[in-house]
This record gives structure tokens, sequence and C-alpha cells, in this order.
């Protein structure tokens, strides 16, 4: 298989999809592409970091894949915060300061908002925003952004329904930011009033001109999505139990609500679901939800080629 050249460094760190504007998400998804999840030897001598504050398994599983389908090796801990010196201590920035001189680059997720950007300030090394407490997870909506062009083959003009956890769900919050960037994008955000999108997140939606429609139900605008990127709606949230079970019916993905769904549309989800989606529709060509996290590989390959050429 023939491979292009990797391009000129184009990236010193991973932080926020507000890095991403148009023609570097052209840039990452045309890597993607042409690696295709091929092995060679590219990040060969290089040592990737996995210092995870908070349980993952597709994150850090596929960032691990990537790295060694590229050559390189995989050092670090999937409970940081009680296998490292955090539990005696230490804080983030030292944390950081001597992992950067044990490796070419660390991938980073942390309980609190800003953690990746705190530790970029201080490391010698590039930092990938693994997901940070309530804030972000730009790796993630990239993947996702690349999944919505793979299936439909475009990003200008789709409909996106977002449903679920909206106001404390990261990557949903990281996905809208990408997503306003294409012409013609529409966006609804199906969430109970304790969970729906944040009034930053809406703001900005108003200051680019994109319209939005908040709402409580998915039946009112499935008819008219092209995209349903479900999330799990956290039982933390709510004081009220019944309402919770109010919630977590009026947003469930079933049979009867694929009934409704165009043939042409495709349902997404960041996983882990619990009941959110019903696993009867694991089998309906338009759940796109494992296609997606097959994508976190190529994708992530493609930023730490970019990171480390």
């Amino acid at each position: 298989m023939q491979v292009a050249p990797p391009p000129s460094r184009l990236l010193d760190h991973v932080l926020s999809s507000h890095q991403f504007g148009r023609s570097l998400l052209e840039a990452v998804f045309a890597r993607a592409r042409s690696l295709g999840g091929v092995r060679d030897r590219r990040l060969s001598g290089r040592i990737m970091a996995t210092l995870f504050y908070e349980p993952s398994t597709r994150t850090r599983l596929s960032f691990e894949s990537a790295m060694l389908r590229l050559g390189g090796a995989v050092i670090g801990t999937e409970a940081a915060r009680e296998f490292s010196s955090v539990i005696k201590g230490e804080t983030l920035e030292d944390t950081i300061r001597m992992v950067s001189a044990y490796a070419d680059v660390i991938v980073l997720r942390h309980d609190q908002a800003g953690a990746a950007a705190r530790a970029a300030a201080v490391s010698d090394v590039p930092v990938i925003n693994a997901g940070d407490g309530p804030g972000e997870h730009p790796t993630q909506a990239l993947l996702d952004l690349f999944t919505i062009e793979n299936e439909l083959g475009r990003i200008e003009g789709v409909d996106v329904v977002f449903c679920g956890d909206l106001r404390y769900g990261r990557t949903a919050r990281s996905l809208v930011l990408l997503l306003s960037q294409f012409p013609g994008v529409r966006m609804s955000f199906v969430a109970p009033d304790v969970v729906q999108i944040g009034a930053d997140i809406r703001a900005l939606l108003d200051e680019r001109g994109v319209p939005y429609r908040l709402n409580d139900s998915l039946h009112a605008v499935v008819p008219e999505a092209d995209v349903i990127y479900q999330t799990r709606i956290q039982k933390e949230r709510f004081g009220d139990p019944a309402e919770f079970a109010r919630a977590r019916g009026d947003t469930r993905i079933g049979a009867e609500l694929m009934a409704m769904l165009p043939a042409r549309s495709i349902v997404m989800h960041p996983l882990p679901r619990v009941d959110e989606i019903d696993p009867g529709v694991d089998d309906d060509p338009r759940a796109a939800y494992f296609r997606q996290a097959r994508n976190g590989v190529v994708v992530r390959m493609a930023l730490l080629e970019m990171l480390l050429a």
C-alpha cells in the first residue's frame, strides 16, 4: 500500500475543538484516510504515555492501538489517581513535567475541565486532551465528524439531533463546536432542562448564525434528522427518580423511534451505552456507533503522526 508522505507539522498540542478550523480538519481527515489503519514503523522509537485519571476503554485502547500500528511504544496507567504519585499529593503539573521526560507525547484524561491546558503549559512534549471532566473531548469530536462525513458523504447541510446529557456531556459540546463551522448545518438539542445544552454553547451558535432548537422529546425532531447523536443521561444529575425515569424514556431509541427515522440517516453514540439505545437497534444498518468507535483508531493515528512527524 502506497502512503503519502507526512504533512509538515500543523499541531503542537490537541487541547480543544476550537483549534480545528476547516483547513486543519481536512488535513486530519485526509491523513486518516491515507493511513487507513496500515501498520508500519514510521513512529519507531517514539513513546506515548497515557495518563488516565478517569476510566476509559475505547479512548485509551484506540490511542494505544494507533501508536502501536505506527511502530511506536506505549507506557502509562489507566488508573492514575490510584496508581501514581497523585495518591501522595503530587500536582498534575509536577506529574506532567516528569512524564514529559520519559515520553514523546502524553495522552491525558482528567476529571477537571482545563487540565489538558494546564498540562500543556508545563510539558516539553505534545499533550493530547482525551477528555477533561465536563470540558471537552476533542479527539472524540474529530472521529465523530469523520464518521458523519464517511457515512453521509457530506457535512455541510446536515441536520443533527443531539440527545441525552448535553450540559455535562463533553462529547456533544466538542462536536457542536466543529459542526458550527459548516454552512447549512442545523441542530436540535433534546434533553430535560436539568441537562439541556449550556448557555455558552447556545451563545456560540447564535454568534455564528447556526440555527438550532431545544426540545424534550425525540419524536418531534427525528423525521427530519440526518444524524441522531445519543448520549447517556446520568442518573446522578436528577434529584427525583421519577423525573429521571421520564427523561430516560423521552430520549430512548428503540424500534418505534427507528421506524420514524429516514432511511438515509444514522444513529451515533460515543459509548458506553447503558439502555438509552435498545440492543435490537444494533442490527439496523443505520446504527453507526460501532463503526464510529472503529474510526477512532485511524483518526488518532493521523493526529499522532502530525504531532510527532
